[in-house]
């Protein structure tokens, strides 16, 4: 059982909701790092009284300091201050830093800790390979906190080398269903209304896309040692069955319950132990049926992107991953139509191919944003 935890990106989503898991399993939190949110870092620092905490912004670390400078906590900011929390020693450290971001972390992370929960799904898309074998060659354990692929770690314990393919569900997001046609003026705040799940603004844009699904096959190859043609994505609207494997023999085992990342969060933290949580129960009979169909890969072009740069290799991977956040960002600025992120993104990412070290992953991704800046001057 772990018992203290560090925390990456602890003011999103997935950070509140990993805090709230530590407070239940009586984890002590080490240490915390965020990107500016002053306020919601100045009131978890007073509840939990880490030893160490991090803005990434500078400016928002100095008014943190300034605003904590009645306790012991030591507050550091810029992205030293981030990896210093990463450097801190801890039985688990949680990566829920949005993006690219997220990369030198975890390998930071990787020094210091027991286990690796990883909601930084890019460190895995980006640099894989090199993010794993480093790993079993620390003897960290890495586990994941998406959904699914909590659920296909569920699925595969005690198995891991008997399973025929994995079969990777996708809500199909808020826009499923529509054409092209229909797309062509949807805003923003239309792509924001997850049908299914509260989640950070450029996870929901990703999953609005299909972005997001393509990311996650990605990382399903590097977690499960899989190739690409061996993960079956699949759209379940109701997000009940988080993912599911085939094994050999034809039988599917599947990870059931109610949408809500607690769980998978949680268990990252407990596990092989469960531990109760305040969700309401899975009540099937509710539901009535569950759908199942195919992505409409045609309107939805950045699935098929993300496919062509796994079956690539990391550069690829590494280029289509930049390419997608700062086609998303210019998306949320209102500077460029939902359209047009496919289209960023395939323009962008085109030239990469073959492995890539982290280094050269980090590379790739300053190189595709000089070119993002220089296509749109």
């Amino acid at each position: 059982m772990m018992e203290t935890l560090t925390l990456l990106g602890s003011t999103g989503s997935i950070g509140k909701n990993a805090l709230r898991a530590a407070k239940r399993l009586n984890l002590r939190i080490k240490a915390l790092a965020a990107g500016k949110n002053v306020t919601e870092m100045e009131n978890t620092a007073r509840e939990f009284s880490p030893e160490l905490v991090a803005l990434y912004d500078e400016r928002a670390a100095g008014d943190l300091r300034a605003r904590l400078a009645d306790t012991p906590i030591k507050v550091l900011g810029g992205a030293d201050g981030v990896l210093a929390v990463a450097s801190t020693a801890a039985d688990c450290c949680l990566n829920a830093i949005v993006g690219a971001a997220g990369l030198l972390p975890t390998l930071a992370a990787l020094d210091s800790v027991k286990r690796l929960a990883l909601a930084n799904k890019e460190t895995l898309v980006m640099a894989g390979a090199h993010v794993l074998r480093t790993a079993r060659e620390k003897g960290v354990e890495v586990l994941p906190v998406d959904s699914e692929h909590s659920a296909i770690f569920q699925c595969l314990r005690g198995e891991e080398k008997r399973f025929r393919r994995i079969i990777l569900t996708a809500s199909g997001g808020p826009f499923y269903g529509k054409t092209s046609a229909e797309l062509a003026n949807v805003t923003a705040a239309d792509a924001l209304k997850h049908p299914n799940w509260s989640m950070g603004a450029k996870v929901t844009i990703d999953s609005a896309t299909l972005m997001n699904k393509g990311l996650e096959l990605i990382e399903a190859m590097h977690l499960f040692s899989v190739e690409p043609e061996r993960i079956k994505i699949v759209v379940h609207r109701e997000s009940v069955l988080h993912s599911a494997v085939e094994f050999e023999d034809g039988a599917v085992i599947g990870q059931m319950g109610v949408a809500d990342m607690s769980i998978p969060i949680q268990y990252a933290l407990s596990f092989p132990l469960r531990a109760p949580t305040d969700l309401p129960p899975l009540e099937l009979e509710k539901l009535g049926s569950l759908s199942f169909s195919l992505p409409d890969r045609h309107t939805f072009r950045c699935l098929p992107i993300a496919e062509r740069a796994a079956k690539l290799g990391g550069a690829a991977c590494a280029a289509m991953n930049a390419a997608n956040e700062v086609a998303v960002a210019r998306f949320l600025d209102g500077k460029t139509g939902f359209l047009d992120i496919a289209d960023s993104v395939e323009r962008l990412c085109e030239g990469y191919s073959g492995d890539a070290s982290p280094q050269r992953a980090l590379e790739i991704d300053r190189e595709v944003r000089e070119r993002a800046q220089s296509l749109w001057r």
